[in-house]
């Protein structure tokens, strides 16, 4: 399909806008071409329908989070400061754009299976970023070097993605920021050599 990125980003930015204050399943292609000033049928030259609007708006912000967590590898320091720095930036991201994460950790999950395994393979190359953080944490004795790397990984991911999710539950009424170094310590406890 032929994008026109500025145009491909104010549908993607609309849409975000869209599902956030409607719900995924109210929210028709009809009110994003609205919200992000385009005509309907424009909505098609970018996508192939609804599903494959949610599929990129994942895509699109998750790139966000990766390019972020690369740019974290890159720097000096040890793993558990990069995983602090992975925490920090997560809830950041997420902090910063409210409705974004009423996407991202409601509406994505009430969609279909298929859609939901779309979005997982999204979140592949965060994790793979993340593992890294972990094996060198695990080669140079920061944590522990029999811990599961799977269960590891599982355990940062999920209880991050956890905290926001309550955080987004509760009306975003109180700070994210401020759990970012409660929620590292409570991790780096469970991981230490």
């Amino acid at each position: 399909m032929k994008r026109d990125k500025p145009k491909y980003r104010q549908i993607i930015d609309a849409a975000v806008v869209v599902i956030a204050e409607n719900g995924y399943h109210q929210a028709q292609v009809s009110k994003i071409a609205k919200q992000a000033g385009v005509a309907d049928g424009t909505i098609y030259l970018y996508f192939k329908g609804k599903e494959d609007i949610l599929i990129q708006v994942f895509k699109e912000k998750m790139s966000v989070f990766v390019e972020n967590l690369k740019d974290i590898l890159q720097e000096d320091g040890s793993a558990t400061d990069k995983l602090y720095k992975m925490v920090e930036n997560h809830f950041r991201v997420l902090y910063s754009d409210k409705l974004l994460a009423i996407v991202t950790q409601l509406e994505l999950r009430q969609s279909n299976k298929e859609l939901r395994y779309k979005i997982n393979e999204v979140l592949k190359e965060y994790l793979s970023l993340l593992d890294e953080i972990l094996i060198k944490g695990m080669k140079n004795g920061e944590f522990d070097e029999g811990m599961d790397l799977r269960l590891a990984r599982q355990m940062v991911f999920g209880t991050i993605d956890e905290t926001i999710t309550t955080w987004v539950m509760n009306d975003q009424k109180y700070n994210l920021m401020e759990l970012a170094p409660k929620v590292y310590k409570l991790l780096l406890n469970g991981m230490r050599a």
